[in-house]
């Protein structure tokens, strides 16, 4: 259920990016709802203009991305925790925190913003505090910021300790560091990319990808109704290049949806089998693979279960996962997910590779992928299909693969990072193998 100061009645002027912001966060942090989900269904966020829309969502993202950080100077100016009852003043708090210090919002529009917000929501009496608290760290905030060991306060803990143990803790705060950053948007060409890196105002990435600053709609970028191209996170988009030439070849790609991939290997001639457990997510596929004019079969079904009429010259299984290697676009995801999770997800992945490798003829090739960071969903699934005795590695090597030198593993396999390509902005963490099939 919603907090008390969840309302449905209309805000007017500057207050309504403000409280559709805080009607996310609700739905977030007090619902515990994914933050893709909450943005495509918040009615109050999709009625606003453009530039209200983008001011609510850099709110909400900044938010996110810095609770660690926010909720301390919260705790710093407050002598007594804010009562169950009125768990709603954290959000106004965190928002009006996010303008004063972490936005280029006018002081005196954000603390009076959040001091009227305050009322309207039902929180009347603490009107006076919301005030101090917000004007004391006008004067304050940076000196109090200065001291902050931000890289931690901003990521969970039960992440904190697992990307510590499994990277070191400076490569841990350079992940951290690279997540407080928004990422560019990234995008996949079917043909003609120095075209299209016109076109669109975009840089060529050394693996291929796109990159642009974002800003704006996407549905309103050159190329867009042509269905010339997608957005694609540039490591996402690696994965299937790592199959090599498929044109002509059947190749079968699980846990297809939204379809980034399947249309990567049907742009590159591949006749391909997308698979997806949800109806939903498969139209969505559908829809997305129209507008792109690519033809690909797509088949609703549980993959752990399925089989295919004949074996394929290849398989993509891009796994379920935790998907912290995205916390840059997706910084809910950190605090919503747990160690439990990654278990459930590990075991859920073991079941996946296993069907996976029966989908693969003799000599065919199977790459397993995830965006997670999370060395269970990645190098510890490696380990165990390399014991299932019906693989063999097919490393990635520096000399087959000179674009990706720089995310290869000893053992051949890709991991990439999100404080990778700094000089390019960064990028998803993704993990990759490569098996062929005896």
């Amino acid at each position: 259920m919603p907090t008390k100061g969840f309302t449905d009645q209309p805000f007017f002027g500057p207050s309504m990016p403000r409280h559709a912001a805080y009607q996310v966060l609700d739905a977030v942090i007090g619902q515990k709802r994914p933050l893709d989900e909450v943005l495509e269904n918040q009615d109050r966020l999709n009625a606003l203009s453009v530039r209200d829309r983008a001011f609510a969502r850099s709110l909400v993202m900044v938010v996110l991305r810095r609770r660690g950080q926010i909720d301390a100077l919260i705790s710093h100016c407050l002598e007594r925790k804010i009562p169950r009852k009125a768990r709603g003043l954290q959000n106004i708090l965190r928002l009006g925190i996010a303008q004063v210090l972490f936005l280029n919002t006018a002081i005196h529009a954000a603390v009076n913003e959040s001091v009227d917000m305050t009322a309207e929501l039902g929180f009347t009496a603490h009107k006076k505090m919301v005030n101090a608290v917000l004007r004391r760290l006008t004067r304050e905030g940076q000196k109090l910021i200065s001291t902050q060991d931000e890289a931690r306060l901003n990521t969970p803990p039960w992440l904190w300790d697992s990307w510590t143990t499994a990277y070191g803790e400076d490569l841990c705060r350079q992940i951290a560091e690279a997540h407080a950053s928004e990422p560019p948007l990234d995008i996949t060409v079917a043909q003609d990319p120095e075209i299209w890196a016109k076109q669109l105002e975009a840089k060529a990435l050394p693996t291929g990808s796109l990159r642009r600053a974002t800003g704006g709609r996407v549905t309103e970028l050159p190329g867009f109704e042509e269905g010339t191209w997608w957005v694609q996170d540039a490591a996402a988009a690696l994965p299937v290049t790592l199959l090599g030439d498929v044109k002509g070849k059947t190749v079968i790609d699980l846990c297809a949806a939204p379809g980034g991939k399947s249309a990567q290997l049907a742009a590159l001639g591949a006749n391909v089998v997308a698979v997806d457990r949800s109806e939903n997510r498969n139209k969505r596929l559908r829809a997305n693979l129209a507008r792109l004019n690519l033809d690909v079969e797509t088949v609703t079904a549980d993959a752990e279960s399925w089989q295919p009429k004949e074996l394929a010259d290849a398989v993509l299984l891009d796994a379920p996962c935790s998907s912290t290697g995205t916390l840059r676009r997706h910084p809910d995801v950190g605090w919503l997910k747990s160690t439990e999770d990654v278990t459930k997800l590990t075991n859920l992945q073991s079941r996946l590779s296993a069907a996976a490798i029966n989908m693969v003829k003799p000599g065919g090739l199977l790459v397993y992928c995830t965006c997670s960071l999370q060395p269970e969903e990645g190098v510890e699934i490696y380990v165990e299909l390399n014991q299932s005795g019906l693989l063999t590695p097919q490393p990635i090597t520096p000399e087959e693969r000179p674009d990706l030198a720089p995310f290869l593993t000893r053992e051949g396999t890709l991991r990439t990072l999100p404080c990778h390509w700094p000089e390019f902005g960064g990028m998803d963490g993704f993990f990759a193998a490569r098996w062929k099939r005896l």
